[in-house]
């Protein structure tokens, strides 16, 4: 059973108002939400390979979305925190402005888990609608919810 992006969010790793801009700072002020996460072995160790992965190649998925993520053996378990930007975020690798941000960390030892994460979540916000759902959550917890409502809908209900 392929892990649910619902189960891995918490109110703590989301903020819905980012004060920065430019792509880099706000991968920086989404990161640090997990600064302090159990499951991050080493956060300069995370945040150094979040950056590389970034400069390799955007992270953008379009439709002012990206996903800044790496692949690590600085976090136990798979880690997720999101921010979400009013005006945008200039990610000038793709000249696109990006509005929700998920940052991820996935161990190197589970692609599995981590490729479904991230198909499940292109899926998530695929269509418009599901988007603007997700950008007029008002509180984390509504954003989670939100999330939760719109995985069960793609991807059925979670079993008991």
């Amino acid at each position: 059973m392929a892990v649910r992006l619902s189960s891995l969010l918490e109110p703590a790793r989301i903020s819905l108002h980012l004060a920065s801009t430019k792509r880099t700072a706000a991968i920086n002020e989404v990161a640090k939400l997990l600064e302090n996460d159990p499951n991050v072995a080493s956060f300069a160790g995370f945040y150094q390979e979040l950056l590389a992965r970034e400069r390799l190649d955007t992270t953008c998925l379009g439709n002012e979305v990206a996903l800044p993520h790496a692949r690590t053996e600085h976090v136990k378990k798979i880690v997720i925190a999101v921010g979400r930007s009013d005006t945008g975020v200039h990610f000038e690798n793709c000249d696109q402005h990006v509005r929700l941000m998920f940052v991820l960390g996935t161990p190197k030892s589970n692609p599995g888990d981590y490729l479904m994460l991230v198909g499940s979540l292109c899926r998530l916000i695929k269509e418009a609608p599901q988007r603007a759902a997700l950008f007029a959550a008002k509180s984390p917890e509504e954003f989670i919810a939100t999330v939760k409502t719109l995985e069960d809908k793609i991807l059925g209900p979670t079993p008991a």
